[in-house]
């Protein structure tokens, strides 16, 4: 008999991490696998999404969103960086065990969603598939600078504190007493988030696994570049530089660097038919040098292909990342991409065969990358066939099932 899988997300469908777990869930599905996936907000009406429905079990999760970061109104310093204490109460156990899934796949879990000690009483194999780092540090999901996170963290510069004992020492300390009680095998997209994770004191001693995201490949693919414009009204006779994200205006997404890599970009000869595509949440925010067409969120694959087909070079400027969708749906679609040399971005784009890659927040450098990209119409078309050959080898959704479902049947 199959195994039933019980994936654990906050969301279905809304933002990088669930969309990566959402899609794992129709892999699985696909593959004829029993897959289940609890989620505290529902966006999809897909089979095997399960979520608390109804107006007081929504209500309920609302509140317990807004009391988990409570505690963080006592550091009126602290940046806006995500930092999840975990730390309220959640009823979502006895469904678990209603559900008696083989093994549970634990993905992006905060925004009062699972309380940390909750996962001690889940009588099955657990694994997590971490989306940042969250689950090794005392609550920041990207460390930035800091490296607390190796002895015990405290002093916590996300949360502007000076202290030694602040929230995050304790949020650190809970999970060095409740990982030892765990069966866990962790999971991570990127190399890059593997070294971490290992060496982390609270996790060096579990099974570490690199397993990337996957993607359908006939959804993300490449189409007629005429036609995605036409259907997106945007201009046929410029060079479109795409840029986007859940969350484009945060420091770590990098929409800063990006302004100055156009700032730069501006002032090179031959670019005068450069134009910016931006998308997703908080763009109104940010202005650039070349003419800038914005198209908000797009929530849909279809349309987030059309708009990746549509464009001659997607830009990630992000000054930390794990494995990004974006890239990922770009490379898919047969784009080339262009970041910096930090977290898992130099894995995904390889230096002059699919992309571009700069030192770590050098803008001049990216706008040289990005130039490069656009300025030979040849070399534009060996990037774009390199960079789906690239997408078909490492982010198929069924070789990206078929590594998990290994995995399950090694823990049952």
């Amino acid at each position: 008999m199959d195994p039933t899988i019980l994936l654990l997300s906050t969301r279905d469908t809304q933002g990088g991490a669930a969309r990566a777990a959402f899609r794992l869930h129709q892999g699985l599905l696909m593959e004829g696998c029993d897959s289940r996936m609890l989620v505290q907000y529902q966006d999809s009406d897909t089979d095997g999404v399960i979520s608390n429905q109804g107006f007081w079990p929504q209500m309920s999760s609302w509140i317990r969103s807004y009391m988990d970061v409570i505690p963080l109104q006592f550091y009126p310093n602290r940046t806006q960086s995500d930092f999840s204490p975990q730390s309220i109460i959640d009823p979502y156990l006895k469904k678990i065990n209603h559900i008696n899934p083989n093994v549970v796949n634990l993905h992006w879990i905060s925004g009062g969603f699972l309380r940390l000690e909750t996962l001690s009483r889940i009588q099955r194999p657990l694994v997590w598939t971490l989306h940042d780092m969250m689950a090794f540090t005392g609550g920041c999901h990207y460390n930035e600078d800091c490296e607390n996170y190796l002895e015990r963290c405290g002093n916590c510069p996300q949360l502007g504190s000076r202290k030694q004992r602040d929230l995050s020492l304790k949020g650190w300390q809970r999970k060095e007493r409740l990982y030892p009680k765990l069966n866990l095998t962790v999971v991570t997209p990127s190399a890059w988030l593997a070294e971490k994770a290992r060496r982390s004191p609270l996790l060096r001693d579990k099974r570490v696994e690199v397993i990337p995201n996957g993607l359908d490949l006939e959804v993300f693919q490449p189409r007629d570049k005429y036609t995605a414009r036409e259907l997106l009204n945007l201009p046929q006779d410029k060079k479109l530089i795409l840029f986007g994200a859940q969350q484009a205006a945060r420091s770590r997404k990098g929409g800063d660097l990006l302004q100055e890599t156009v700032e730069e970009l501006a002032d090179m000869k031959g670019t005068e038919n450069y134009e910016i595509v931006l998308f997703g949440k908080g763009i109104s925010d940010l202005s650039y040098d070349f003419p800038v067409h914005q198209l908000g969120l797009l929530r849909d694959q279809l349309s987030l292909n059309l708009l990746y087909a549509a464009a001659d070079v997607f830009v990630a400027p992000s000054r930390q990342d794990n494995l990004p969708n974006t890239i990922m749906e770009a490379l898919a679609s047969g784009t080339p991409c262009a970041g910096f040399k930090i977290g898992g971005v130099p894995e995904m784009i390889d230096h002059e065969v699919t992309g571009f890659i700069a030192k770590p927040f050098d803008t001049g450098g990216l706008a040289l990358g990005l130039k490069w990209i656009l300025e030979d119409e040849g070399r534009w078309l060996d990037l774009s066939k390199d960079a789906r050959d690239k997408a078909v080898r490492k982010y198929d959704q069924k070789l990206q099932t078929r590594r998990y479902l290994d995995l399950y049947q090694e823990l049952i």
